[in-house]
């Protein structure tokens, strides 16, 4: 799919079971996007899982500009560098562990980049429409919380930054080394205006 950057989405959230969702993928309690183990039931899969039916602030959300508030938030400043990574097929998305790849400071503080991973079509909309892929860039703080940059892309011509990583993509299961290292400054659109709310992980454990 040729892409686009576009809007960009940044949520802030206390990382209680980060660790486990990223242990959990491909492995048991078993979790899909649809069907038996789909969203629907993501609650009921694992005790841990509980937040997936009760939370409050759970992510994706589907952003109303209607009902958005105008704020004087502070500008995005991205620290990131180009840093060697590795490509992971987890069974549920692609995703780019990276070993040094900087840092970005949002509203809530400053925050270490980890990975970066995609959704197709995007997790989020906008005014009930979801774009056609989104990359979520993760970032944790020395406190431990976590801040997610999510970047939503349009359909249109090549994107350059993406082009060697779809490339490569690994078709089953597993791990291999980026062919060369990757900023992730090359993810961010030209405009850096965005949407910003309380959020959560967006797969279990929620």
């Amino acid at each position: 799919m040729k892409t686009t950057k576009s809007i960009l989405l940044i949520s802030w959230f206390l990382a209680c079971g980060f660790a486990a969702a990223a242990d959990n993928h491909g492995h048991a309690p078993h979790w899909e996007y649809e069907g038996k183990a789909g969203p629907a039931q993501w609650g009921n899969l694992e005790k841990d899982f509980v937040t997936c039916k009760l939370g409050g602030e759970q992510s994706p959300i589907d952003i109303s500009t209607k009902a958005t508030e105008k704020a004087k938030l502070p500008a995005i400043k991205t620290s990131y560098n180009a840093s060697a990574g590795e490509l992971v097929n987890n069974g549920h998305t692609i995703q780019i562990n990276l070993a040094d790849g900087g840092s970005a400071a949002v509203p809530s503080g400053s925050y270490k980049l980890l990975q970066f991973h995609f959704h197709t079509p995007s997790e989020e909309k906008i005014d009930g429409k979801n774009f056609p892929l989104v990359a979520h860039m993760v970032h944790k703080n020395d406190a431990g919380n976590l801040a997610v940059i999510g970047v939503l892309f349009k359909q249109g011509q090549e994107n350059k930054a993406l082009k060697d990583i779809f490339a490569a993509l690994p078709a089953k299961e597993g791990k291999e080394a980026l062919k060369q290292n990757f900023d992730a400054t090359t993810l961010l659109p030209a405009n850096m205006g965005y949407y910003a709310f309380k959020g959560s992980l967006t797969t279990p454990p929620c």
